[in-house]
């Protein structure tokens, strides 16, 4: 049994990204120089507010972010600390419980299909999680956050943005959830060597061979058996001939006997 499981629940939760933008007004009190954005795990956009100026005074306006990821994030980090936790589970049963997880072929299979379960939902969870931050990153894009600014849509007020967002913790993320895939998709075949599928198959071919060899050998053995029955038979009729000769030829003994 092979277990290995590269989890980045860490890389997900703790990283804070960050949008900074400008709103340089024509009357310079009203501007803004630094307004920032924050977002982060479970990406839920829609809830992400920021004030910004209307370049009308001291007003100002209350806006958010466009759009929902959390279902792609939330379904990504609950499969990586599942398949954490039933790694160490796992590791436990197989270093000091090897017997009963070896009895009646039990733990095997159970280790065969949950391995291929969690194959197939890191696969699927990475592949969401993948367009769930492709989503992310286009509804942060600073040039789209500019967008929603009342004041940015007078072009005598310059906005523009500092610097944008860095992906780079989030795009290890993907490449990790990948990584799991294949991981776990190798370990497939090393449990399924321990399941009693592969030994039965094992075990069938010689069982075949050895099947045709015993065959071979009764029918050896019967040819030799019917040639020594029939060598036996010719020669237990010649015995039979010469004894009956015998009898005959003693039988004229007490014939004369009795006429004398």
């Amino acid at each position: 049994m092979c277990h290995v499981s590269v989890t980045n629940n860490n890389v997900i939760i703790l990283i804070l990204t960050v949008v900074l933008v400008i709103v340089d007004c024509i009357n310079k009190s009203d501007s803004n120089l630094s307004i920032g954005i924050n977002f982060a795990y479970p990406f839920r956009l829609n809830r992400v507010e920021f004030d910004v100026p209307m370049c009308e005074g001291r007003r100002q306006e209350r806006l958010y972010l466009i759009g929902d990821f959390s279902s792609s994030a939330e379904f990504f980090v609950t499969i990586a600390v599942f398949s954490f936790l039933y790694s160490l589970l796992a590791t436990v049963v197989y270093i000091f419980f090897q017997n009963k997880y070896r009895e009646n072929n039990r733990g095997p299979l159970i280790d065969f299909i949950v391995m291929v379960v969690f194959s197939f939902m890191w696969l699927v969870s990475s592949s969401a999680w993948a367009k769930g931050l492709s989503d992310v990153k286009a509804a942060t894009d600073p040039d789209e956050v500019v967008l929603l600014m009342s004041a940015c849509k007078v072009q005598t007020n310059k906005c523009s943005s500092v610097y944008g967002p860095r992906w780079s913790g989030l795009n290890t993320s993907v490449v990790f959830g990948y990584l799991n895939f294949v991981l776990w998709a190798g370990n497939i075949w090393f449990v399924f060597k321990e399941t009693g599928w592969h030994k039965g198959g094992a075990a069938r071919y010689p069982a075949s061979s050895s099947e045709k060899q015993t065959t071979a050998f009764n029918q050896q053995v019967y040819n030799q058996g019917s040639f020594d029955q029939s060598g036996g038979a010719f020669t237990g009729t010649g015995d039979f001939a010469q004894s009956e000769y015998s009898q005959v030829g003693n039988y004229s003994g007490p014939t004369s006997y009795t006429n004398q």
